[in-house]
């Protein structure tokens, strides 16, 4: 049976050959859904994401997505399983208000103390991550940078990386960015250091990989351009 909920999109991110797409639901509970296909790796292809038009969800979009039932994964206790013969519907937009609303104040971004080699406190073993209540969080920063490299240069691999570095509840964090929108914007810049003003930020943990789940940045969301914006 379809289950129909609204939610205010916080992510649209990339995701092997798909996006991570989440949001929490707009109805007050601050509960976060994140819509799954039935594929292994359960990245949403743009067939299942989109709107009747053919447009694809935007960050802050009020979106309806048709479910058929909740297929939580380890510590992705957020997901639900799509039903891929209908269209997504659009209803409107969030402002900042409503990230005001939405904001949560955890103590920590899961546990810190570990890091990768261009990361800060950006990951978590999978025998802790396993043991998580959940994988997504909204926070608020009031200074962001954005670091935009190419990692393996020295090892012949030209792909860029973008990072972003912030400051959350006395840790600091560097953690990958896979908003697409960020990472078109400044990956195309020249390599280097990008400051940002008060932002919100979605984190997501990632699928487990070689003994780690890390954590992303899988959207940005700058107050400036929401003000200028068509939020309100």
């Amino acid at each position: 049976m379809v289950s129909v909920k609204k939610l205010v999109c916080l992510a649209n991110s990339r995701k092997l050959s798909g996006r991570c797409v989440a949001g929490i639901v707009a109805n007050g509970s601050g509960e976060w859904l994140r819509p799954v296909s039935a594929r292994p790796s359960r990245e949403v292809s743009a067939g299942e994401r989109q709107y009747q038009d053919g447009t694809d969800p935007n960050v802050l979009d009020i979106v309806s997505i048709p479910l058929l039932r909740p297929q939580p994964h380890d510590f992705q206790s957020e997901n639900w399983l799509l039903d891929p013969g209908y269209y997504w519907k659009r209803s409107g937009r969030a402002g900042w208000r409503e990230l005001l609303r939405l904001e949560q104040h955890p103590s920590t971004l899961w546990t810190n103390g570990s890091s990768s080699y261009h990361g800060i406190n950006d990951r978590v073993p999978t025998e802790e991550a396993i043991t998580l209540p959940d994988s997504l969080k909204l926070i608020r920063v009031t200074k962001l940078t954005l670091r935009a490299h190419v990692p393996g240069a020295r090892y012949g691999d030209p792909r860029p990386a973008l990072r972003a570095c912030f400051s959350y509840s006395g840790h600091e964090h560097t953690l990958r960015v896979t908003d697409p929108e960020y990472e078109l914007k400044y990956l195309a810049k020249p390599e280097g250091i990008y400051t940002l003003g008060e932002s919100f930020l979605t984190v997501s943990l990632s699928e487990p990989f070689d003994g780690y789940v890390y954590k992303l940045v899988a959207a940005v969301i700058e107050r400036t351009k929401i003000q200028t914006g068509s939020g309100q």
